[in-house]
């Protein structure tokens, strides 16, 4: 009997110390800080949300995310970061390689994960290397300015016409890549090439009219920094001057652009929190790599391509990934 007794009171006890242990791993709260140039959340923050849900995170559960958007202002990054690390964040997501630089600045012990590094994060001091990028900073890039060339190569095929192109861009390191590998790729092409910075949301309307009087046959827009945050004014402005539009990113062209030529933003936000879930569950960032993209899209939109007047060949048609009619 007292054995029995014993027993079952050692039993009771481990079954106590189980639970008591479940009770508190679930009671984990973890605070996540999210740091973007963008103006707010939209289809790649929520496809974000989405993943950690799958991933069985729940806001006001377990977990508390802090979204900081400077809306363009790169300026205002270094301060949301400090932010973020006095709040005592489990991990950062940077969107950019300005927010990037800002959360490193801000912490060399709190897990950072790139979430689009535009440019190559070993030429921008980010990392160590791709595969060892050391320290607490790892991620994604999407290549964004690697892919400049391609970008104006698809354009000048769909717009035959479009010898004269004026690339619009903010300014900063990452969008001046873009520029630059754009410029590289122009006289292959037979393409004359204007680069115009636009420094202010003010200053859009007067971007293009200076590719309007320059004649411009086509543009590219970069998304990088100050110009995320125009979309809506840059779609508009395209369409209301007629010129024809390849974007830097696949939001442009959902949204109303002609076309646009970019990684797969949706497919690289699901990723960046399958980063963020192993980093909380006690992977360090020193060992994840720092990953490219996997999936590109090549995206035309017929409904802008008609209100311009614009016929897009077949055979460009053909190469899209997607065509929305």
């Amino acid at each position: 009997m007292k054995r029995t007794i014993i027993a079952f009171a050692l039993g009771a006890m481990l079954f106590a110390i189980c639970f008591s242990a479940e009770a508190q791993q679930a009671k984990k709260l973890y605070r996540i800080g999210y740091l973007s140039l963008g103006p707010g959340i939209g289809p790649v923050q929520e496809e974000f949300r989405k993943r950690l849900g799958e991933l069985g995170y729940t806001e006001g559960q377990n977990l508390i995310i802090e979204w900081r958007f400077t809306k363009g202002e790169r300026d205002r990054s270094p301060a949301f970061a400090a932010e973020l690390v006095n709040l005592k964040a489990d991990c950062i997501i940077a969107q950019g390689v300005n927010p990037a630089h800002a959360a490193k600045q801000a912490t060399a012990t709190i897990p950072i994960v790139m979430g689009n590094a535009d440019d190559d994060p070993v030429r921008q001091g980010l990392v160590a290397s791709l595969a060892r990028p050391g320290g607490n900073l790892t991620g994604f890039t999407n290549i964004g300015s690697d892919l400049a060339g391609k970008r104006l190569e698809l354009l000048k095929e769909a717009v035959t016409k479009a010898n004269r192109v004026a690339i619009l861009h903010s300014s900063g390191q990452t969008a001046n890549s873009h520029a630059r590998e754009t410029k590289v790729a122009a006289p292959a092409l037979n393409v004359q090439l204007q680069s115009v910075t636009v420094e202010t949301a003010d200053f859009l309307e007067k971007a293009f009219q200076i590719a309007k009087s320059w004649r411009a046959d086509a543009l590219i827009v970069v998304h990088v920094g100050l110009m995320l945050n125009l979309r809506k004014q840059s779609i508009a402005l395209a369409a209301k001057m007629r010129l024809p539009a390849m974007y830097s990113d696949s939001q442009f062209a959902l949204a109303g652009g002609l076309m646009s030529y970019s990684d797969d933003s949706l497919d690289r936000a699901r990723r960046v929190a399958n980063y963020v879930d192993r980093i909380l569950q006690g992977t360090k960032p020193a060992d994840l790599p720092v990953e490219q993209p996997k999936k590109f899209e090549f995206i035309i939109n017929l409904k802008a391509a008609k209100q311009i007047g614009v016929t897009i060949p077949p055979n460009v048609l053909a190469r899209a990934d997607k065509v929305i009619r």
